[in-house]
């Protein structure tokens, strides 16, 4: 009883190391994402945030027009007959993307579950994301008095919880929790 009772104590506080070094480690890691994308003078160098903005952009405005939405682009702006639509860090995906890859680097996992993760989950992620903004762009158009309410608070928060939802998937995923307990 008392080898238990110490094994426990032993297990709390591993936990509690995890805990710590998970925290410690995805503070740092996005201290540095946000440096790297916001400070000037690496901007001069590389602007991630722009290259991946008109990445988003261009892809989202083909789709527009295939689905019989007429748009242009020019640098981070979608334009469409009636609205333009500028499209920022934070609405372009990258944000959601390095939170959630962030996420699995601090996470203790081997490197290739990590890769593996951060691969599936970029594609996830920017897959809806760009549904998102399409269906965005036709809000825009059909529904502009509801706008700006589904482009706050629906379109927000669905990225946050498949951001959400793609890490448990992958916490699932490492862990070897995959299947469904019955009850």
């Amino acid at each position: 009883m008392a080898k238990k009772v110490e094994q426990d104590k032993v297990n709390k506080n591993q936990d509690k190391k995890s805990i710590i070094r998970f925290v410690v480690i995805y503070i740092v890691f996005i201290g540095a994402f946000f440096l790297i994308t916001t400070l000037q003078p690496i901007k001069n160098i590389i602007d991630l945030n722009g290259i991946y903005t008109k990445g988003i952009v261009v892809i989202s405005s083909f789709i527009s027009n295939f689905i019989g939405i007429p748009a242009k682009y020019s640098g981070s702006i979608i334009m469409l007959p009636s609205i333009s639509l500028n499209v920022q860090f934070g609405c372009n995906g990258l944000e959601a993307v390095m939170i959630y890859s962030i996420a699995i680097l601090a996470y203790p996992a081997s490197w290739k579950n990590k890769v593996l993760g951060i691969i599936m989950g970029f594609f996830i992620l920017q897959i809806f994301n760009i549904i998102r903004i399409v269906f965005l762009i036709y809000s825009s158009m059909h529904f502009k008095k509801l706008f700006e309410f589904i482009h706050i608070y629906i379109a927000q928060g669905i990225m946050i919880a498949l951001s959400l939802g793609v890490f448990f998937l992958y916490l699932n995923y490492v862990t070897g929790k995959t299947e469904i307990k019955k009850s």
